[in-house]
């Protein structure tokens, strides 16, 4: 599959490895936007302007709005998606992130480290669901993340329930060839990059487990620069996500309103060979999405065309990723 192509629909999608490229160029990239910034559009209205706009993929959030995933006929309505899909030229990964397509009044619940093992199976059913609808719309990848520790549970006791809560899932994902992607989210049980190598080990390293990195977390609570945290993730790099942020502040912000020089971080990114989508994360801006979908992509391409001059030790550079945002 081309880097500049869509992954191909109604077919399994293998699990990739990525792999150094020599020269490769970050221009090579292919960006998408997730559909959680564009809540207040309709799916098909959402999927029309991004290509509109020259996007090569979306982020898919299983939602109410966006192809409810508890809603009957879901195969009926994910075949007619992977048409639209198909016509537009768009791929597409499977985000599982919806704040409240479980519980109406319970943010992000219930997660997979519940105390009640029905509510613990319910998150669980979901993510297979995720994983039927990315199978039949050949997504690249699932993308989860494992929920914060509840109140009086202990962390040995928390690990235990998120690696049983996935096993399924990833028995799902390896039988359809869609790797699932867990990622490291501020505040959760699994909140880092050693979270998800405690995750593999625990799980003794399953081929169909990978990792959703977001680059605007690895600004927020990595030690590492964001450059590299992508070369250290780049064996398990299954999806990305992609936005500005500051140090120590969890806050999802439109490119040039933090701290983050993006042309070394696509670089890095490029290196790896990463072959799947690198995804706008803007929930909070959905107000305004139309508006931050047509401005984050040419962001994205003069930052990828950039000449990084940013030193390993994570000093910015004068380069237009870091222009400041209109």
């Amino acid at each position: 599959m081309s880097p500049q192509s869509p992954p191909a629909r109604h077919e399994q999608a293998a699990p990739s490895t990525p792999t150094a490229r020599d020269g490769a160029s970050a221009s090579s990239l292919r960006f998408g936007y997730g559909t959680n910034g564009l809540a207040d559009l309709r799916l098909d209205d959402a999927l029309g302007l991004l290509a509109d706009l020259g996007y090569d993929g979306v982020g898919l959030t299983l939602d109410h709005m966006h192809l409810d995933p508890l809603a009957p006929e879901l195969a009926a309505r994910t075949r007619r998606l992977a048409h639209r899909l198909d016509a537009l030229g768009l791929g597409v990964t499977v985000e599982t992130g919806a704040r409240y397509v479980l519980d109406p009044r319970r943010k992000h619940r219930p997660s997979l480290l519940d105390p009640d093992p029905g509510d613990r199976a319910r998150r669980t059913d979901l993510l297979l669901r995720a994983v039927r609808v990315a199978a039949d719309l050949g997504a690249h990848a699932v993308h989860c993340f494992s929920g914060i520790t509840p109140p009086g549970t202990d962390e040995e006791t928390a690990w235990k329930r998120l690696a049983e809560s996935l096993a399924p899932v990833l028995e799902a994902a390896a039988g359809s060839g869609v790797p699932l992607a867990v990622e490291p989210e501020p505040g959760h049980l699994l909140a880092d990059l050693d979270g998800f190598h405690r995750l593999r080990h625990t799980l003794g390293d399953p081929e169909h487990l990978g990792l959703t990195l977001d680059i605007g977390h690895c600004q927020c609570l990595e030690p590492l620069p964001p450059a590299d945290c992508v070369r250290a993730a780049a064996p398990w790099l299954r999806h990305v996500q992609i936005e500005d942020m500051r140090r120590g502040v969890h806050e999802h912000l439109p490119f040039g309103d933090g701290e983050i020089d993006f042309p070394p971080v696509l670089d890095a990114l490029a290196a790896t060979g990463y072959q799947g989508l690198t995804v706008v994360e803007l929930p909070r801006h959905s107000h305004a999405g139309p508006h931050f979908a047509e401005r984050s992509l040419p962001f994205l391409r003069r930052a990828a065309t950039a000449t990084s001059r940013t030193t390993r030790s994570g000093e910015p550079s004068d380069t237009p990723g870091r222009e400041p945002h209109p």
